[in-house]
């Protein structure tokens, strides 16, 4: 080797390896050209492969994508479960339904006969039928007032009308054991509850009332299995006192997956008002949180009685007649909506005046029936019959005559309670009283043609 050659030597660099390093001079070693030109086109090829394998790789997630978003724009049972707040994650994997099922609300007041109504469904073998199952939120919530547990209440049905009843464990007791079939409200005398085959008691396709000691006898079952009991009906009636106006489940009616219908209950509000006040015990509570509801910018009409506080009596038939300020509001509210449907509405609303299903007990069934895409059978019928006209006390505990506690309730209150109802009253076509005679006399009806 020359004088002007330089030696070489191969030292390490703590980041990218060999690195060639002159000593003696710094005359710099170029490399051969081929070899340069081989490393840069293994560096292409291997740039290539990454692009195309991303390429690939994103083309197949736009197809995944595609494919699994498709369906569900057209599955509006699908698309729903996004927003239903389910209680318990094994209902997002259940198969959706190909027919829906009919839903049934009846929307009514306390003292409205609703118990006699209810039981047309309940006896009714092809309805999976729930009696006031709100009452587990009022009970949990007391004293919330009545107006702020409305969404609660309407949370609850969008659950039920699903059969996920696990929602009855967001109101269980601290502590308490788990939540049976036997815990729902009204369990005793519900025939799906004490019917086989969940129980031995009693067979659903039979009519006839259930005993509620022979019903307290039947084992308690799970939630989960009642649930799979519900899911085998077409037919889901939930009847409750503690939606007061009809737009609260306007959510619900407008709900695709949904086929929810509503049937408004009605009674002449002075009926309502007197068998409120024979029932002040067992309306304490529930008249508490309907008077909490008041509107305090409303032009209160004063009590006719100023000493209505003077003794514990009087102050129960107080607020007793003081519920029926927000009760008839809330009616007057649903009656103009159902005077003027929005398009959720229409179709989906029926009224049925408890006169008229005493007076014409299986006319007036079948019209309900017919609106709920049910038959009626000779056996409901026949139930129906026998319950408003049986030969003695005992064998018609429903009935009751308008007119009748008309006539018992006091002037002052009557005059109370069509001051607060005059505009329901007005539609459903329930003439006021002008005098104090003419409450007495029997001879003249005070119910004439509704408006709706």
């Amino acid at each position: 080797m020359t004088k002007t050659s330089s030696f070489l030597f191969f030292t390490r660099d703590a980041g990218f390896g060999r690195k060639l390093k002159t000593y003696r001079n710094h005359t710099k070693i170029i490399a051969q050209p081929g070899i340069v030109m081989k490393v840069l086109r293994r560096k292409r090829i291997v740039l290539f492969m990454a692009y195309f394998l991303l390429l690939v790789l994103t083309m197949l997630n736009l197809a995944n994508y595609k494919w699994t978003k498709e369906p569900q724009q057209c599955n509006h049972q699908m698309r729903s479960t996004s927003y239903q707040s389910r209680s318990d994650i094994r209902f997002l994997y259940r198969p959706s339904l190909a027919k829906k099922r009919q839903l049934i609300y009846v929307l009514t007041t306390w003292r409205s006969g609703s118990s006699f109504f209810g039981e047309l469904f309940n006896q009714n073998h092809e309805v999976f039928f729930l009696y006031e199952p709100m009452w587990h939120i009022w009970q949990k919530l007391y004293p919330g007032d009545a107006v702020s547990l409305q969404g609660a209440a309407r949370d609850m049905l969008s659950s039920l009308y699903r059969c996920d009843l696990s929602v009855f464990q967001l109101y269980n007791s601290p502590g308490g054991k788990n939540f049976t079939s036997l815990g729902l409200f009204g369990a005793t005398l519900n025939k799906v509850v004490c019917s086989y085959p969940l129980c031995s008691a009693y067979r659903k396709e039979v009519v006839g009332m259930v005993d509620d000691k022979v019903c307290k006898k039947c084992p308690p079952q799970s939630l989960r299995l009642l649930e799979e009991e519900c899911l085998k009906y077409n037919t889901i009636v939930i009847k409750g006192v503690r939606i007061l106006d009809l737009n609260v489940l306007a959510p619900l009616m407008e709900d695709p997956s949904l086929d929810l219908k509503v049937i408004h209950l009605v009674r002449d509000p002075r009926a309502v008002a007197n068998s409120r006040i024979k029932s002040r015990h067992g309306l304490i509570r529930e008249n508490l949180q309907v008077v909490r509801s008041r509107d305090p910018k409303l032009r209160r009409i004063p009590f006719v009685d100023p000493a209505h506080k003077a003794n514990k009596k009087d102050g129960s038939d107080y607020h007793s007649i003081g519920a029926m300020e927000v009760i008839c509001d809330r009616t007057s509210r649903t009656l103009r909506t159902a005077l003027n449907p929005p398009s959720w509405l229409k179709g989906k609303y029926m009224a049925v005046r408890y006169e008229d299903l005493v007076e014409n007990p299986v006319k007036t069934l079948r019209s309900v029936y017919h609106f709920a895409n049910l038959t009626a059978n000779h056996d409901i019928e026949s139930f129906a019959l026998n319950m408003t006209s049986g030969s003695s006390a005992s064998s018609k505990p429903f009935i009751v005559s308008s007119r009748d506690v008309t006539q018992a309730a006091r002037a002052k209150k009557i005059k109370q309670v069509e001051d607060y109802c005059h505009h329901s009253m007005s539609v459903l076509g329930y003439e006021r009283v002008r005098t104090a005679g003419e409450a007495k006399d029997l001879s003249k009806s005070l119910v004439t043609h509704s408006k709706l």
